[in-house]
């Protein structure tokens, strides 16, 4: 039988997803549904800075590269000029090899290479909310 791993408890834990493919915001609530996280969306990275003003207290952004209006390159920057310390986790299904240092000069505390798995997931966010 195999032993199933406890997900963390993240109910005093505030999380923005910035992600504009419907099905990619699905999957990752679905994922993280468990944990008992507050969970916020944005569908572009105008939005995520909008959600971050209105919402200071929010402990991680979880910032798609790819979005229509503004990117998550873009709207990463703008965050840390105004949040300094803000964690954001870039996700992306580009080669990361490209867009790795461009990434990290914007600001990104970390990465997900999609499709994102469970196990990753949870072990990146744990990093920075526990």
């Amino acid at each position: 039988m195999k032993k199933q791993s406890v997900l963390p408890n993240w109910s005093d834990k505030t999380l923005l997803i910035a992600e504009d493919n419907e099905t990619n915001f699905i999957v990752l609530s679905a994922l993280l549904k468990n944990t008992q996280i507050t969970i916020y969306r944005a569908h572009n990275g105008a939005e995520a800075i909008k959600t971050i003003d209105n919402h200071p207290d929010i402990d991680v952004i979880l910032m798609d590269i790819s979005m229509p209006d503004m990117d998550g390159i873009e709207a990463t920057h703008l965050i840390k000029e105004k949040f300094p310390d803000k964690i954001i986790i870039a996700q992306t299904a580009h080669n990361l090899n490209i867009k790795r240092e461009q990434m990290a000069n914007e600001g990104c505390n970390d990465y997900l290479l999609k499709p994102i798995r469970l196990k990753v997931l949870i072990e990146t966010l744990d990093k920075y909310l526990s």
